[in-house]
C-alpha cells in the first residue's frame, strides 16, 4: 500500500464536459432538484442538492468516478482521505475505492459524532491521520465541518492540505446571520489555506438551464439567476 498520492493532471479531460455530464447525472438522479427549497441561510433556493440520495450502489459507484475524475484534473497530491460524518464516510470511502481500482491506493478515515467508550475507544475510525490529509464532503454551506475536521486532522499530528467537494453553490455564507462577501469554499482557500476543488459549480448549473432553455427548465433559469446575482459571489 502506498501513502503518498501524486495525482498528475490528465490534459486530455474536458473540466466542463465533466461539469456537464455531472449536473445531468445528478438531476436523473433526483440529487439535485429545482423548486423552492430553504437553505440553512434562511434563503428561498431556487435547486437544492441532496447528496443523501445518492443511495445506491451504481450511482455511489458512479459518483466516486466524477470525484475521482475531478482530482485527477487537478493534479492535487495528498496522502490519505478523511470523512467527516456523516455524508463524508460514505463519500470518502467510495473515492477511496475507485481511486485504488485506478491504480492510486490511499489510506481512509474517518470520524464518529460521538467517541466510543469501549473497544478501540476514540472518535477516529480506519487509518491513523498522518501527512497531507484530503477532506471529501459533499457541498460546503458554511465551512463548519471543514473547521471541525481541520481541528481533528491538526490534533492527530498530520496536516489538512485540501477539500474535494461535489458542488460549490458560489454564494455568500453567513456569520451571524449577516451575509459576507465571500463564499465558504473562498473562506477556506484564503483564510484556511486549503486548496478546494469542486466536481462542478453554481455557473456550470447554470450553462446546463441555458443548454436546455428550450424546456420546461426555462422558468428555473431565471430564477436561478435572479439567485446567484443576489447571492452569488465574485471569484
Amino acid at each position: 500500500m502506498t501513502e503518498r498520492s501524486e495525482l498528475q493532471p490528465d490534459q486530455n479531460l474536458a473540466q466542463d464536459t465533466l461539469a456537464q455530464d455531472f449536473v445531468q447525472f445528478a438531476v436523473d438522479c433526483g440529487v439535485l432538484r429545482f423548486g423552492e427549497f430553504k437553505t440553512k441561510a434562511g434563503r428561498l433556493s431556487p435547486y437544492f442538492f441532496n447528496a443523501g440520495l445518492f443511495d445506491d450502489g451504481a450511482k455511489l459507484g458512479r459518483l466516486a468516478q466524477f470525484y475521482a475524475q475531478r482530482l485527477l484534473a487537478s493534479g492535487m497530491q495528498f496522502d490519505m482521505i478523511f470523512g467527516p460524518a456523516y455524508k463524508g464516510i460514505p463519500l470518502g470511502t467510495a473515492l477511496t475505492v475507485e481511486l485504488a481500482r485506478l491504480g492510486h491506493n490511499v489510506p481512509f478515515a474517518y470520524n464518529r459524532k460521538e467517541a466510543k467508550d469501549h473497544g478501540e475507544g476514540g472518535t477516529l475510525v480506519g487509518a491513523p491521520l498522518k501527512g497531507r490529509v484530503l477532506i471529501v464532503d459533499d457541498v460546503m454551506s458554511a465551512g463548519t465541518a471543514v473547521r471541525e475536521s481541520i481541528a481533528l486532522i491538526q490534533a492527530s499530528g498530520a496536516t489538512a492540505h485540501g477539500v474535494v467537494i461535489a458542488l460549490d453553490r458560489q454564494e455568500k455564507a453567513t456569520e451571524g446571520g449577516q451575509d459576507v462577501n465571500h463564499s465558504a469554499v473562498q473562506y477556506v482557500r484564503q483564510q484556511l489555506g486549503l486548496q478546494v476543488c469542486a466536481i462542478a459549480r453554481l455557473d456550470d448549473l447554470m450553462h446546463y438551464l441555458e443548454q436546455h432553455k428550450g424546456s420546461d427548465l426555462q422558468d428555473v433559469q431565471q430564477k436561478v439567476r435572479a439567485y446567484r446575482e443576489r447571492y452569488g459571489v465574485n471569484e
